[in-house]
């Protein structure tokens, strides 16, 4: 990959499985020495070791019921599977003797974490974090200790000494402005000293200095904030696959890489299940309007995704001659109605409709009401739907004595089929052809929504219909 009109800084974020393995971590090595050809500063932000934050996770759960032998074989596991690494990668005797010095003392302030943890017989946030956040500082020791034992002048950075957050554990936000103060005294330094800075991904700092995660994405997010705050030219995220898919390949095989994409777009796909490139993520770069591309670790040769400002005019000229991108879908939903002819004209149903399913943690993914008012249908995960439908029922049991609401229940299973394009916002009588061609298929459609940025369309399809749908919606962008 080649740079486009001499930018001078770059920011590579490589995830779990582009730090999986030994072969995995050369690869890195290869990808990060070329790119530095060609680009005149170079940082880096890692993922945990593939794996290693499922163990963390698992080990804290385990630790709140007093499972000290799961907790010392975790202990035990995290230290063989980053020395064998490290014994592999680092071919100096000395470097590697500090390496796994370091490695100790990181397994044991995670097996003093979890003893704390098992003494309460509980896990803060707080704790979570703590815990969680080991995986990254695991990583970025290993993969910063392979870039120097082969010849890169790398340095690994806590970042928590760079991205400060607030105080909301395991999805904290950052704040910006302090975050560039130290990017500017910290990495900008290092840059300009033809350092490689290789830095945590996924957590953070709040001002006094306890350590926060990012939540889901968290490591694509770090590399955003990084990114937006130096500000870098391009930020490249590199994974397992070649960019983002026109569908998922398990569900389409004649699915392929999409070379571009505008932010709405890519937002919208993240969303709705592309997990490429979590939604999150893409919001600092947007604001700073810095490209992103979606690279394969291994296969570095293939051009992946580039996301660009949409107002770019070569974007704007591609999206002209594609109407639909992707097709995605999400599986494991229930559609939950609230219907009830007492609520026409009742003001405050939706709010508090919505702040029953808050209260239970869960997350809505598409919303649609009658125009009647009658009814108001709305999408959550399968695991979700019986918490939530307990929640409305406590939150309206008023209305259901008096019958205002006549019943609140969940469909069978279901899915969330999505077609994203900009060109679905500026083509006549698109949806109804897609819907005629759904028809034509057999696919019976029970909710349909359109989202405000109009590059998306969404509806929700049985289980069993969902592999047809998406199917029969790839047409159209095999066609366009």
């Amino acid at each position: 990959m080649s740079k486009n009109t001499s930018p001078t800084t770059l920011v590579m974020k490589f995830g779990g499985t582009s730090v999986g393995s030994r072969n995995a971590i050369e690869q890195v090595i290869k990808n990060v020495r070329k790119t530095r050809q060609e680009w005149e500063r170079v940082v880096v932000v890692t993922s945990a070791v593939a794996g290693v934050t499922n163990l963390l996770v698992e080990s804290a759960e385990r630790a709140i019921v007093g499972d000290e032998v799961f907790i010392s074989q975790a202990e035990k596991e995290l230290l063989a599977k980053h020395f064998e690494m490290a014994e592999k990668l680092i071919h100096s005797i000395a470097q590697q003797a500090q390496l796994k010095q370091e490695i100790k003392y990181l397994s044991k302030e995670f097996s003093s974490i979890c003893r704390a943890i098992s003494i309460l017989g509980e896990a803060t946030p707080r704790a979570l974090d703590a815990v969680v956040s080991l995986g990254e500082r695991f990583s970025v020791r290993l993969l910063a200790g392979a870039l120097q034992s082969a010849g890169l002048p790398a340095q690994y950075v806590e970042a928590t000494n760079i991205v400060v957050t607030d105080d909301d554990f395991q999805s904290a936000l950052p704040n910006l402005e302090k975050t560039a103060k130290n990017v500017q005294n910290t990495l900008m330094r290092m840059l300009m000293q033809r350092q490689i800075p290789v830095l945590t991904g996924f957590i953070g700092a709040t001002e006094e200095g306890i350590t926060t995660t990012l939540g889901r994405g968290g490591g694509d997010y770090s590399a955003a904030i990084i990114g937006a705050t130096l500000p870098a030219d391009e930020v490249w995220i590199w994974t397992d696959v070649s960019g983002v898919m026109t569908a998922d390949p398990r569900l389409v095989p004649e699915a392929r890489s999409i070379p571009e994409l505008n932010y709405r777009e890519m937002a919208e796909l993240s969303y709705f299940g592309a997990k490429v490139l979590h939604p999150k993520a893409v919001r600092p770069v947007v604001e700073a309007k810095i490209p992103i591309r979606i690279c394969n670790t291994f296969k570095p040769e293939e051009k992946g995704t580039r996301v660009i400002n949409e107002n770019d005019k070569a974007g704007k000229k591609a999206d002209a001659r594609q109407i639909v991108k992707a097709v995605t879908a999400i599986p494991r939903q229930r559609l939950i109605t609230v219907e009830g002819r007492g609520m026409l004209g009742v003001p405050g149903v939706a709010a508090r409709t919505f702040g029953a399913v808050a209260s239970t943690g869960t997350s809505v993914q598409l919303i649609t009401q009658a125009s009647s008012e009658q009814s108001i249908s709305f999408s959550v995960p399968d695991e979700a739907s019986e918490s939530v439908i307990a929640s409305l029922y406590e939150a309206f049991s008023e209305e259901l004595s008096q019958r205002d609401i006549d019943r609140v229940w969940a469909s069978e299973e279901v899915a969330i089929i999505t077609t994203v394009g900009r060109g679905l916002q500026d083509t006549p009588g698109v949806a109804g052809t897609i819907f005629s061609a759904l028809g034509a298929a057999n696919v019976n459609i029970y909710a349909i929504a359109q989202g405000s940025s109009k590059v998306s369309i969404s509806f929700i399809v049985s289980a069993e219909d969902a592999e047809k749908a998406v199917h029969t919606l790839h047409h159209f962008v095999a066609a366009s």
